[in-house]
């Protein structure tokens, strides 16, 4: 992760550990950023690694979470509420170790968690990373119905090619369109711009 270390705990949860990626910020720290991968499990991404290097910047401790099913060797998320539950468990053993302002978000199937269990973890805001909108070319299966609770504020980055859709925004969330596709690559510059700000919005 661009040089910096990089912290790596085990965290047992009710389905299995959890494996944590934690990276300090230089000075004070103002509170945590929490973020889950996509399905497959991987935290390489460039848009993971590029909010996780913001969130330093931005005073945050950041988390990346390999939630159970990966440790276990798994590409595939189970089906029901155990990714939700994990992730819960994370973010309350985190956030009581790093207090103040909250951020949870991920990329892409990460990002559904994080809008799924925002009622319970209210964080001070979301961040999703090229929220999967439908699968591709299945826009009836829509998951904007895990969008449109979230009451805290929620900052969408999205890929203009995307061939998972865009969801649409809500009175909680802003949707920011940006070159590129799903990997949200080609888009970076823009990507950096807009959580820089947004964070620096809710961190006042």
């Amino acid at each position: 992760m661009n040089g910096t270390r990089v912290e790596v705990e085990e965290l047992d949860t009710a389905h299995g550990p959890a494996r944590i990626h934690l990276r300090r910020p230089a000075d004070d720290v103002r509170g945590l950023m929490v973020l889950g991968p996509g399905a497959s499990g991987s935290i390489r991404a460039a848009d993971l690694e590029l909010a996780v290097r913001i969130a330093g910047e931005s005073g945050l401790v950041a988390a990346l979470v390999e939630p159970p099913y990966v440790v276990a060797g798994r590409r595939v998320p189970p089906r029901g509420s155990a990714p939700d539950e994990s992730f819960v468990t994370v973010v309350e053993h985190l956030s009581a170790r790093f207090p103040g302002a909250l951020i949870t978000g991920g990329r892409s199937y990460g990002s559904r968690v994080a809008c799924r269990t925002a009622a319970v973890l209210v964080p001070t805001g979301v961040l999703c990373l090229a929220f999967p909108e439908h699968p591709p070319g299945k826009p009836e299966r829509s998951r904007q119905p895990e969008l449109d609770p979230v009451t805290v504020p929620v900052l969408v980055v999205q890929g203009a090619s995307d061939p998972f859709g865009c969801p649409s925004e809500t009175a909680s969330a802003r949707v920011l369109v940006v070159p590129g596709d799903h990997s949200l690559k080609k888009g970076l510059p823009e990507a950096a711009d807009a959580i820089r700000n947004w964070l620096t919005a809710r961190l006042g």
